[in-house]
């Protein structure tokens, strides 16, 4: 079984630095390899290089990782319960 908890803030934690990877990216590369577009299509709200932006897509990020987090554990468990060993 896994500890649903855990797993949600591993999962959300892992958005949160995913994020920032991907803005930290962005500033050191060409802008031909930008990423900000992808992440306007998938973070509805966010701007590229405003600080409004950035918090809109770590708050979007966070609760990203917590709906995968969450939603694998319940369902990890329902599965282990149901299937799993004794």
């Amino acid at each position: 079984m896994l500890n649903v908890r855990l797993v949600t803030w591993a999962a959300a934690l892992w958005g949160l630095v995913s994020f920032v990877l991907c803005v930290v990216y962005g500033l050191v590369t060409p802008e031909s390899l930008h990423m900000h577009e992808f992440l306007q299509q998938v973070l509805p709200g966010f701007e590229w290089l405003t600080w409004r932006g950035f918090v809109i897509g770590l708050t979007e990020s966070f609760l990203y990782g917590v709906y995968v987090g969450l939603s694998y554990s319940l369902i990890h468990n329902a599965l282990h319960f149901r299937w799993g060993g004794r």
